[in-house]
């Protein structure tokens, strides 16, 4: 039994409100063990007044915890030793603030407490670095993307905060360790691949480096999808990630947004355009903190859930026994945050697609247009909402911003035209991923009209006034220049000219010149009568001619991006270079002052110093400090020590330190027992035919084809042992990745359990990859494969981490591969298969019936084919590998071109391996050569060229 009673009191006679710049002391003087009355005060102070309440608590005697400590709120205590202060905030949220039923101190209890201690200390940085920029007013920027992919938050926050120690020893004092506790957080399902990885590691380095800036996103309530491992392949079930709830963040009930989506546009008697009726929701902000490395700096991810009021819950209905009606309006309202990339092969899917993306711009934009109105006081000057103002479009996914932005300028705030289109173009900024066609996304015309009417029109002027530009900067002269520029380069495809252009564009008419003499006599003889006779009959016959197939009309939001953007960046040197002169050409030759490059980055906080600690205290010692943790160019210095035998021991052992806990890890979630003196191979990241994780495992097959050939001491002589670790996951519409996924699961079944291989191969999937797996993968990896075919692969960064943690890279010359094959030494990267400018040429000769396959490849094909890995029927698989050309066919990815290439560089990395003081080398100085690919200087690279931001630190 508990009961409280408050009493407050005012000055002025009028309670105050507590605001963002309130002060707020806490002192808490609690007995948790006591059964007695315990007293609770606290003082709040503002501007305007102060409140004092006193609490009285009384509660029945609770299980003991171990080692039981005063409990204090807020932060750290430093009259007390930094873990007994710790210890006293973990128990007083255990106590007063758990989730848990009070009995026991468990370990998920444990880590709510813990969560929920720590965010105590975040909260304060968090609201000190909000006022400070509502104080200083500086320009801010925003990142908008559909995924971030954060992982576990507690280690990194406590990493941080520089409170690893203070609560690994608090822990141990109430009975757990801080490993097995931080193991209870489950991964934030917020995203699937790169694109939310990248941005998360950019979140830590905006803030680590002082940057104003904050992240919007959506709160998707399954993520992706947990994926499950079966005999039938990969099986897909929801994310169970916030069923016991998520410490880390804060519900803003007091911020929401309305989302309008169909309705009408109407013209009201000011001659304004509005926008009325359809269907409204409400997205609503939940906050979590993102603290930045020794500093006090705490940003905002701000995650967008959706709603309806309760008033559209329709109780008439539902007393009528309707339901399903009654609660029509909340379904399809929460149902928006339910999925990450929902399938999109029905009309339903599509639609909801594009809900998401204009829940995040449209709830984003209003949020950055209010906190701008708020900043500004009295006199808003919307001319300078890109001076305060940077929007970054994280691929294609938020283009809506660019519309939405006009919208909310014209309609709500009454700019006009050209203002509101200049005040956009100098805000929006895009990043592109990729050059994967189906990725540059293209939504239906008519979908979106249905959807977002108001939007349309904006972008039907808008694709208007480019096509005018075009007009003018080409002239009037060259029709077919005119139809080329206009088929690349329009934000609408298939669609009609617009009046205004389009009968520059109607060509005349070709008549030809008879000779009259020739028809006089050809009307002699009566030709052409009969002629004409004729003419008349077959007109007359029916004729069945096929349909003539309708075109569908689209939005290219690509080219959306690259028009109302101020600049277009890409990922990696070779991407941008493809950007420019590929993808987005005819853009570049108008506009070539717009594009840019900016190399990807990984945080070394998270993805060294915190999952690899005990390399982290290699680097530390060789390096002479942990400076760089903040300034990677640091690692450079381990080049001097390469040969160093006293570093090249420490550096072995750490990696097979890394390589048992991988051990657990596949017996724990696969059942298979591997060997942790065998090299590990690995190959993690989302499956797709372009990352050509069936290169991988076909060269395997023909390993072990090759190992069953030999007896044992030939094998032993010729193949090094190797654990093969697959990762990933194939999206749930997509049969072909599928197909892989079972094939490498199907590999693996039957190499694992034959006898006579034993530990000289091994081939594991392991299920469900998510970041705490890759964080555990990463450090104990020896090969990882980044075998994309070249040209397509925009970047990449878990090449990054592998190179930063000391693991050689097998690869083509993709994305960031080439830089860092610069950087950590040609010598010191296994590099096979064609190049990005070949892939062309390729192509053409495969369509054209020249190119002739390798033996070993066919023989690999047919070893499949034979049944050795089971029933399964991999026709389909292995058929696009086949043929010249057509969907499904031709090897598009260029498998069977760089199959020799990619075996014979294997049998080199045999033979690097088999040395290892050799291989120990590579490794360091994979490690040394990996400074540059720190997200630091990615962002830096950011705030200076693209947004114009200055680091603000607090005091």
């Amino acid at each position: 039994m508990a009961y409280c009673s408050a009493t407050a009191s005012t000055r002025g006679g009028t309670a105050p409100t507590l605001s963002n710049r309130s002060s707020i002391s806490r002192l808490i003087d609690l007995n948790i063990t006591s059964n007695a009355s315990n007293q609770l005060f606290f003082t709040a102070t503002s501007k305007t007044g102060y409140r004092k309440r006193r609490f009285y608590v009384r509660s029945e005697a609770k299980p003991k915890l171990k080692d039981p400590v005063t409990v204090e709120q807020g932060s750290i205590d430093k009259s007390k030793s930094d873990a007994e202060a710790v210890a006293s905030r973990i128990t007083y949220h255990a106590e007063f603030t758990s989730s848990f039923s009070p009995e026991g101190f468990d370990l998920p209890k444990a880590y709510f407490a813990t969560a929920q201690s720590i965010r105590d200390s975040l909260t304060i940085n968090w609201n000190a670095t909000y006022n400070m920029y509502e104080k200083m007013n500086v320009k801010q920027a925003y990142y908008l993307s559909m995924e971030f992919l954060q992982g576990r938050a507690l280690l990194n926050a406590i990493g941080n905060l520089e409170l690893s120690g203070a609560y690994g020893e608090a822990l141990s004092k109430l009975g757990h360790k801080l490993e097995n506790v931080v193991s209870q957080e489950p991964d934030a399902a917020l995203g699937n691949g790169g694109l939310g990885r990248l941005a998360s590691c950019f979140l830590d380095s905006l803030a680590t480096l002082n940057y104003p800036a904050w992240g919007y996103g959506l709160r998707y309530k399954y993520g992706l999808f947990k994926q499950l491992i079966t005999k039938e392949g990969q099986e897909e079930v929801a994310e169970n990630w916030l069923e016991m709830g998520n410490p880390w963040e804060i519900m803003r009930n007091d911020i929401s947004y309305p989302v309008k989506f169909y309705g009408k546009v109407v013209t009201g008697s000011d001659g304004k355009k509005r926008w009325i009726g359809g269907e409204d929701i409400m997205a609503v902000a939940h906050d979590v903190p993102i603290p930045g490395y020794k500093t006090k700096t705490t940003i905002n991810l701000r995650l967008w859930s959706t709603k309806v009021p309760s008033a559209d819950f329709d109780l008439s209905a539902f007393n009528s026994g309707e339901h399903t009606k009654a609660c029509e309006s909340q379904a399809n309202a929460e149902k928006i945050c339910y999925i990450l990339y929902p399938g999109d092969d029905s009309l339903e899917g599509k639609t909801l697609r594009l809900k998401q993306q204009y829940t995040l711009c449209s709830a984003s934009l209003q949020d950055i247009i209010k906190c701008f109105e708020r900043r500004s006081g009295e006199n808003v000057r919307w001319k300078e909402f890109p001076e305060k103002v940077a929007v970054q479009m994280n691929d294609t996914h938020p283009t809506l911003c660019i519309p939405e932005l006009m919208r909310i300028l014209i309609d709500l705030k009454g700019v006009s035209w050209n203002e509101a289109w200049d005040i956009t173009q100098r805000t929006v900024a895009y990043t592109n991923h990729t050059v994967l066609p189906e990725a540059l996304e293209k939504w239906s015309l008519e979908l979106m009209q249905k959807l977002l009417p108001r939007h349309v029109e904006i972008i039907e002027m808008i694709d208007e006034e480019l096509i005018n530009g075009i007009v003018a900067e080409f002239g009037k002269s060259d029709p077919e220049l005119w139809e080329k520029k206009l088929n690349a380069m329009r934000i609408l495809e298939n669609v009609e000219l617009p009046s205004s252009v389009a009968d520059l564009f109607i060509k005349p008419k070709e008549t030809s010149v008879v000779d009259t003499s020739e028809m006089s006599k050809a009307s002699d003889n009566g030709s052409v009568a009969d002629e004409e006779d004729e003419l008349v009959e077959n007109m007359e016959k029916e004729v069945d001619l096929p349909p003539i197939p309708v075109t569908p009309k689209l939005v290219r939001m690509a080219n959306l991006c690259v028009v109302g953007g101020h600049v277009v960046n890409g990922v990696a040197a070779i991407h941008s270079e493809i950007v420019k002169q590929d993808v987005f050409n005819d853009f570049y030759k108008l506009w070539p002052d717009k594009f840019q490059n900016k190399t990807n980055g990984v945080t070394p906080r998270r993805w060294i110093y915190y999952c690899n600690p005990d390399l982290s205290r290699i680097i530390t010692k060789w390096t002479g400090g942990d400076d760089w943790v903040l300034n990677t160019e640091k690692l450079a210095e381990l080049r001097k020590f390469a040969d160093n035998e006293d570093l090249q021991s420490e550096w072995r052992a750490a990696k097979k330190i890394n390589k048992l806990k991988v051990v657990s890890l596949i017996k724990e979630k696969t059942g298979y027992s591997v060997s942790p003196d065998a090299m590990f191979d690995i190959q993690v990241k989302r499956i797709h035919e372009y990352k050509r994780q069936l290169l991988n495992i076909l060269g395997i097959v023909y390993r072990y084809k090759k190992m069953k050939e030999m007896n044992a001491v030939e094998r032993k002589d010729k193949f090094t042992p190797r654990v093969c670790i697959f990762g990933g996951k194939a999206f749930a519409t997509y049969a072909q990745a599928k197909r892989i996924v079972k094939l490498i699961t199907d590999v693996g079944a039957t190499i694992n359990n034959d006898s006579e291989i034993g530990d000289l191969l091994k081939v594991v999937f392991v299920p469900d990859y998510n970041v705490s797996v890759a964080e555990l993968l990463i450090p104990a990896s020896e090969l990882s494969q980044h075998i994309s075919t070249a040209g397509m692969e925009a970047s990449g960064t878990s090449n990054m981490k592998f190179s930063m943690n000391g693991c050689i890279l097998i690869g083509t010359l993709d994305g960031a591969n080439v830089e860092i094959r610069e950087e950590v030494g040609e010598d010191n990267f296994f590099l096979f298969g064609a190049q990005a400018n070949e892939i062309t040429g390729l192509r053409k000769e495969r369509a054209e019936g020249k190119f002739v396959p390798d033996a070993r490849f066919e023989e690999v094909k047919e070893y499949v084919r034979s049944g050795v890995f089971g029933p399964y029927d991999y026709d389909e698989l292995l058929g696009s590998l086949e043929g010249n050309e057509g969907f499904g066919r031709g090897d598009y990815f260029l498998v069977g071109k760089d199959f020799p290439s990619y075996i014979e560089c294997q049998e080199k990395v045999d033979e690097a391996y088999r040395d290892q003081k050799r291989w120990t080398r590579m490794s360091i100085l994979n490690s040394a050569g990996s400074y540059k690919f720190s997200s630091d200087r990615t962002i830096h690279e950011y705030a200076r060229d693209i947004w114009n931001i200055q680091p603000l630190q607090l005091p």
